[in-house]
């Protein structure tokens, strides 16, 4: 919003523009100008017009102006306060718009030159390794590195906190066993070729569930429920220990509850890479799936192109969120839902996209703060604030634009009527629609899952699903007239690759049902002519 006096009408004019929008308003009487600078608008650091300063009898227009001063100054004072910076997408270059799009950069170079000692250093010495490294960075010092899950007592939890983990493990396993009803598919392509793809659980797969600044034993549910549900033989959890060497009790009754078979006491690239190329003690999976800090991610890109022979679930990065938000969008809750993502990690990144210039962009600025204040993991939080911003968008077909091109791990629409914007949404990990829809639900029990891809990444990976835990076999059977039907076209195909035993393949067979065809057309002259 911009106020400005318009020097060639033939009578005093306060021009007023709304983001493209510009009205005009002709005022009658005496006009004194002098000079003043509004600056900072929305925590716009480009954003700096030198304006006159209309004095205007009229008493509408004066209050007009000092509304409008008033919201600069509030929103001004709020971006400070809250370390959010404010973009207006109108006002941005195409280039500008893109650079928003990138997140707080991993210089994976020197971290891949940390991480990679520590791989080669557990392929090489197994339990050794991963006991030393535990010593080292959790300062615990284990007697065992894996535990069966058969051999440990059940924990004892609060009813209540049992009853959460309850719910939640029902309805993610609702929600994932659905899932397989689309898994099996048969069709016949032509007369006579059918072919069908089949599912198979990966039998060994590796769950890294983090324990670092925060334990999270909701991821346990997360990824042990599919790979219950899939049928893999053996799922290995690996978390970090407790300073007695034992386990979160709440992440153990996680793993009882959906049927894990070993507990991997380390964290970090160690576990990773114990799990990945197998110890003395703990299985070699096939899979390993989790998210993680950039050494935990850092290790599943190195150990998936390595000798190994690992898959991993999908490149992860620090967790963030973006909030698509009107004007009639609760500020507290929007401000709830930022630092719902901002308090994971101080590399987290909260994006806050207001739809129109009528969002109350200084309130939720504050209502940020405020919150912010109470938070216990305030510092981190704070942190991750200083690199989210906020962008100001037209309306919702450029809001949905703007967070496609983003690509968020989490993506809140809190506006009127959300569900109606779905298919204008493509990139995005997990969408919260609607005003009574946080990101937390999500994170905890509604059943979807949380294992989702960031830094970008939902342009190309979705979240972990029933699917992650299961690969597909292709199976196809032709009859001889299927054969006879569709070989000639697949020796013509060979015949042009320069393929000649591929094509004999086929035409040797093609030979044999003609001959099998003659036989069985003309038996009789082959049993005259026996008799002569």
């Amino acid at each position: 919003m911009v106020i400005r006096a318009s020097s060639v009408l033939a009578s005093p004019t306060v021009a007023i523009t709304f983001g493209t929008k510009k009205c005009e308003r002709s005022v009658v009487g005496k006009v004194s100008a002098e000079g003043f600078k509004a600056s900072g608008f929305l925590g716009l650091s480009s954003f700096a017009a030198d304006v006159k300063r209309v004095a205007v009898v009229d008493s509408r227009e004066a209050k007009t102006s000092s509304i409008v001063m008033a919201q600069v100054a509030a929103t001004e004072e709020a971006t400070k306060a809250s370390g959010i910076k404010v973009h207006k997408l109108s006002e941005l270059s195409a280039d500008e718009v893109r650079g928003l799009r990138a997140r707080p950069r991993i210089d994976f170079t020197s971290i891949f030159e940390t991480v990679g000692p520590i791989v080669e250093n557990i392929r090489s010495r197994g339990d050794a390794a991963v006991k030393e490294y535990t010593s080292k960075f959790d300062r615990v010092d284990l007697k065992s590195v894996i535990d069966k899950i058969e051999d440990l007592p059940d924990p004892v939890l609060d009813p209540e906190v049992k009853a959460a983990f309850d719910v939640a493990y029902e309805n993610i396993k609702c929600f994932h066993a659905a899932q397989q009803k689309n898994q099996q598919l048969q069709v016949e392509t032509m007369p006579g070729v059918s072919c069908k793809r089949v599912p198979r659980a990966i039998n060994n797969v590796g769950l890294y569930v983090p324990g670092g600044t925060a334990v999270l034993p909701s991821t346990t549910l997360m990824l042990a429920v599919p790979a219950q549900i899939a049928g893999c033989k053996t799922v290995v959890v690996a978390t970090p220990p407790r300073k007695d060497g034992s386990i979160c009790p709440e992440v153990l009754y996680c793993a009882k509850k959906s049927g894990v078979t070993h507990i991997l006491k380390a964290g970090g690239a160690q576990a990773v890479s114990a799990m990945a190329w197998g110890t003395e003690t703990c299985p070699k999976v096939d899979k390993v799936f989790g998210p993680g800090n950039q050494y935990v991610t850092a290790a599943k890109m190195l150990l998936q192109n390595s000798e190994a022979m690992v898959s991993i679930d999908m490149p992860a990065g620090p967790s963030e969120v973006l909030v698509i938000a009107d004007k009639l969008a609760s500020p507290v809750h929007v401000a709830a839902d930022l630092l719902s993502q901002a308090e994971h990690g101080p590399d987290s990144q909260v994006v806050l996209v207001a739809v129109g210039d009528e969002v109350d962009i200084a309130a939720i600025q504050q209502e940020v703060e405020r919150q912010c204040r109470e938070l216990p993991r305030d510092t981190i939080a704070t942190s991750a604030l200083s690199h989210s911003y906020i962008v100001v968008a037209k309306d919702m077909p450029e809001a949905c634009d703007f967070s496609n091109m983003y690509a968020p791990e989490h993506l809140i629409v809190n506006v009127e009527d959300a569900e109606q914007w779905l298919d204008s949404l493509d990139n995005a990990g997990s969408i919260f629609m609607g005003r009574w829809t946080p990101e937390s639900v999500g994170d905890y029990a509604s059943g979807t899952n949380h294992v989702l891809p960031t830094y970008g990444y939902s342009r190309m990976y979705g979240g972990v699903s029933l699917d992650s835990f299961v690969k597909y076999m292709t199976v196809q059977s032709l009859t001889a007239d299927g054969l006879q039907k569709l070989g000639p076209y697949v020796a013509k195909m060979a015949e042009v690759e320069g393929l000649d035993a591929h094509k004999r393949a086929v035409t040797l067979r093609l030979r044999d049902i003609s001959a099998s065809v003659l036989y069985q057309v003309v038996p009789w002259r082959t049993s005259s002519l026996a008799q002569v």
